[in-house]
Formats: structure tokens, C-alpha cells, sequence
């Protein structure tokens, strides 16, 4: 079992945990809001982008060391539509895009053609995601609110290099269903810890996307916050190798009613 598969079963297991040590006599909210709009705003740092494209026969390179670490901006959209108290449709778009430029210090064959170290090189990287998620209420005791579901995600992916007159690109698109989780607590009034999770792991990848956030309600209807994303994984196929780690700092802006 890979690391990245021990840590998140260590987190289900803190999470259920929790939810078994929440007191079971309290009190149900009753404040639900049916749309809720968020943007999402702020830097993104390269933890890891390591590529090879044949999967099988390519020359695995850092695509972190060709275009440096960041930090690089990066965004998201997400549209919260709880149809009945318990049950909601979740709507994301989350674009990732990376630019740099630099050289290599070894000979590097990718997608059919072979660029030479030493040599100024570009590197373009694409990442954009489009998620359609199930959400279901399980529990809504005093301060928390827990969610959990199903999401299907379409990704919309290019790796692009042009040296010197050279261009070689990979694109792919597809879809991929993860698992999602989410709990909100109200520590304080108009105050929320929340912690978002979608994710799978298991067969030829695997896809991470941990969120800890902070919510302030300025009004019943606005809010502001911020927080920590991480979204880590890959594929190990004989088409694409690509396994990657990014570090995202954010602020956000909401609205619901």
C-alpha cells in the first residue's frame, strides 16, 4: 500500500472517529440555504509535476525544475444547490494552468520528439477539471454538518514543450468518479471550520483534492474566507506517466440565499 492510500485511510478513520464522538442527543440545524455561489482565488506552488510521456518509453523529467515552483494563480467556481434539506447537487470548475521556461540537463524524448539539454525550453501545462457532485446530508447536529457523496469529474488535460523551432504536445480528456466528504463546524457565531475532500485511489492513478477552510458570514447571505488546498495524484499508464503535487493558498467570496 502506497503512502498517499495510508494516509487516506488514516483519514476516514479520524473522520468516523469524530463523527461516533459526536453527541447523538443534540439538537438538528434548521438554517439551510438552497443556492450558495463561491469563487475561489489565490497562488499555487509546484510540490511535484514528474512526467513521461510515452509511458512507456519516454524520458521521465521534473516539469517543476523545467518551469520553477511558483507560485502561479489559480482559481475555482463552485455552485451549492440543495434541492431538498438533506440532498444537493454540487457544480465545479477548476482551471489549473502552469507556464515557464528553462533547460534541461539530459537529452529528454517526449511524445515523439527529442529536445536537447542545455537548450531554452517552454513548458505548458494544463489541468482543467469539471465536477458534477451528489452531496447527502448524514448528519446536522448543533455546530456540525456533515456531507457525504459521489462526484464525477471531467478532466481536460495538455503537457505542451517547444524548443528551438521543436513542439511536442500530449492532450487528454476523460472522466473519472471520485468519492467526496465534507463537515462544517460553527465554532463561533458566524464563524465555520470546514474540511472538503474528493478523492479515489487504486488501478493505473489516483486523485487527491483536500481543502481546510475558514468561513466569516458578514450578513445571511455573504461571506469571506480562506484556507489551504492540496490536490496530489497521477497515472501510471503505458500512454502517460504523470504524478503530481500542488500547494494552493486561497481567499474566497460567497453568496447564498
Amino acid at each position: 500500500m502506497s503512502i498517499v492510500s495510508k494516509k487516506l485511510n488514516f483519514c476516514f478513520c479520524c473522520l468516523f472517529s469524530l463523527l461516533l464522538a459526536l453527541p447523538t442527543m443534540a439538537a438538528e440545524q434548521k438554517d439551510w440555504k438552497r443556492f450558495r455561489f463561491e469563487l475561489e482565488g489565490g497562488p499555487v506552488w509546484q510540490a511535484k509535476n514528474d512526467v513521461r510521456i510515452p509511458g512507456n518509453t519516454g524520458t521521465e523529467f521534473s516539469f517543476k525544475d523545467l518551469t520553477g515552483s511558483g507560485p502561479y494563480a489559480a482559481g475555482r467556481f463552485t455552485f451549492d444547490w440543495n434541492f431538498l434539506e438533506r440532498h444537493g447537487l454540487r457544480l465545479e470548475i477548476a482551471p489549473l494552468r502552469i507556464d515557464g521556461n528553462g533547460t534541461f540537463n539530459q537529452p529528454v524524448s517526449f511524445a515523439g520528439t527529442t529536445f536537447s539539454p542545455g537548450t531554452p525550453t517552454e513548458g505548458k501545462y494544463k489541468f482543467d477539471t469539471y465536477r458534477a457532485s451528489y452531496r447527502y446530508l448524514f448528519f446536522n447536529k448543533n455546530s456540525w454538518r456533515m456531507h457525504v457523496g459521489a462526484t464525477l469529474l471531467v478532466r481536460d488535460a495538455k503537457i505542451e514543450l517547444e524548443q528551438a523551432g521543436l513542439n511536442a504536445s500530449d492532450s487528454n480528456v476523460g472522466v473519472a468518479p471520485l468519492l467526496n466528504f465534507s463537515t462544517e463546524w460553527a465554532f463561533a457565531r458566524r464563524w465555520a471550520a470546514i474540511f472538503d475532500f474528493e478523492g479515489r485511489a487504486g488501478g493505473p492513478g489516483r486523485a487527491l483534492d483536500l481543502a481546510l477552510k475558514l468561513r466569516y458570514d458578514m450578513t445571511d447571505h455573504w461571506s469571506i474566507g480562506g484556507g489551504y488546498r492540496m490536490l496530489e495524484g497521477g497515472v501510471d499508464s503505458d500512454d502517460v506517466y504523470n504524478f503530481s503535487w500542488f500547494n494552493y493558498g486561497f481567499l474566497t467570496v460567497g453568496y447564498q440565499f
